[in-house]
């Protein structure tokens, strides 16, 4: 286990490489700030696509231009501002129901519908939606899998429904943040391939059990077949392969347009920011899982896309690692017990079961990051 030398991510994260103890988002990174990559050819890219776009939607007398997978966050908010506001588009705004909702995600996207988009809001069967959280949060330290796949597949099942053959995602977090990058064209464009691989990790079809969970529960999270999305030509495009990707930045844009609400408390949990997953309670134990697993959380992960952007030193990275990395969510699991239909005891006990000896020891009856010891 070691940490990148320019960041702070560490060899534990899924799918990460390294190239002279140099991790592949900061590879990716020194390519942009070095030019490397010509952002306005790609602007030039655009604004062609976005002409195919208009044209499509004028001859086939459709109401919106394109779709956008929106959760009301300062990401989503940002694209479908920007193609409104710069590009003249009617995006369609598709939401995959949080699992907990908080009121500041739900004031965000009352305030972004407000600025004026339509949008269409899918809730799945709470008691799928919970059974299944619960089972990943047991099996995969990951209460958040199935959302995952309903993001995705709604927004393809939507496309073919309404015949908008034009999706905008916001990023590639492989290629901008680390990871596996599939095909040459995993910047720009994202597939069927990406989802299942590297998104999901699985195929939502394996999920029936028993008469709990049957085959035609899990239709929200399902994707549609190969076929229809080549013989409805889908195309999903990453906004962040167009514009220089910058999360804080989205932030900032989203704030000079609408009345954006941050934490509550000033700080979102196990990390130093305000603005980012901030529309549901169930992202904190997400987070916190991740920093059980494999030995990072939150922070360094905001902390290693700041660094990238060079928004923040490494050495001023470190401290606020260690001052925040692995905080636990106090103040959200009272929702979260309510929600998963468990207590204090079994959650700890399922925490507990995701910690493995590589990263984990017991000194003196507490559990010790062995990882975080190598940290400097």
């Amino acid at each position: 286990m070691f940490y990148c030398s320019r960041c702070v991510t560490p060899s534990t994260r899924p799918r990460i490489t390294f190239k002279d103890g140099i991790c592949n988002a900061c590879i990716y990174a020194q390519k942009v700030g070095n030019k490397e990559i010509d952002f306005d050819a790609r602007k030039k890219e655009l604004d062609n696509f976005v002409d195919r776009m208009k044209k499509f939607k004028f001859e086939n007398n459709l109401p919106y231009d394109c779709i956008i997978p929106w959760s009301g966050g300062k990401d989503s908010s940002s694209i479908a501002i920007k193609l409104k506001d710069n590009y003249g588009l009617n995006p369609l705004l598709v939401r995959f129901n949080a699992l907990i909702p908080t009121e500041v995600g739900i004031h965000n996207c009352s305030e972004v519908l407000s600025y004026g988009f339509d949008s269409i809001e899918i809730k799945p069967n709470n008691k799928h939606a919970k059974a299944l959280s619960l089972r990943f949060l047991v099996e995969r330290g990951n209460p958040k899998l199935h959302w995952d796949a309903g993001v995705n597949a709604s927004l393809f099942k939507t496309a073919i429904t309404t015949k908008i053959p034009f999706i905008f995602y916001a990023e590639n977090g492989e290629v901008q943040f680390g990871g596996r990058v599939l095909h040459k064209d995993s910047e720009k464009m994202h597939d069927y391939e990406q989802i299942i691989e590297n998104v999901i990790g699985d195929n939502p079809e394996n999920w029936v059990e028993g008469d709990e969970i049957k085959i035609s529960d899990l239709y929200p999270y399902t994707m549609p077949q190969i076929h229809e999305l080549a013989e409805n030509k889908i195309e999903a495009h990453y906004y962040g392969y167009y514009e220089k990707w910058n999360v804080a930045e989205n932030y900032r844009y989203v704030s000079s347009k609408i009345d954006f609400h941050t934490a509550e408390r000033g700080r979102t949990y196990g990390t130093f920011t305000n603005y980012d997953s901030l529309d549901d309670y169930m992202d904190d134990m997400y987070y916190y899982m991740n920093y059980i697993k494999f030995g990072y959380g939150r922070c360094i992960r905001d902390l290693s896309r700041h660094i990238q952007k060079n928004e923040i030193s490494r050495d001023e990275a470190v401290t606020l690692a260690k001052k925040y990395d692995g905080e636990y969510p106090e103040d959200s699991i009272s929702h979260i017990l309510d929600y998963l239909n468990i207590d204090n005891a079994e959650l700890e006990k399922i925490i507990n079961s995701h910690r493995t000896t590589s990263i984990w020891e017991v000194v003196e009856g507490k559990w010790v990051n062995r990882l975080s010891q190598k940290f400097n």
